[in-house]
């Protein structure tokens, strides 16, 4: 998949748990770690924007596209 989710490589860069992640954003843990492995097949804006809030970043940090 061209899309690359990175929240794992921002939850290290936070020093913050993916528990801890999910319950700020209000998501499950299973469905933080659908998300994470990129098995996903789509993220709504509400819930991207809570990401982002929760990490203190931009939705690129979050998000990258990788041509195959």
């Amino acid at each position: 998949m061209p899309i690359i989710v990175n929240v794992d490589v921002m939850l290290a860069k936070r020093k913050m748990q993916s528990k801890e992640l999910a319950e700020k954003i209000g998501i499950t843990t299973a469905n933080l770690s659908i998300l994470k492995t990129g098995k996903a097949k789509g993220i709504r804006f509400d819930t991207l924007e809570a990401i982002c809030e929760a990490l203190q970043c931009q939705p690129g940090d979050v998000l990258e596209y990788v041509s195959e």
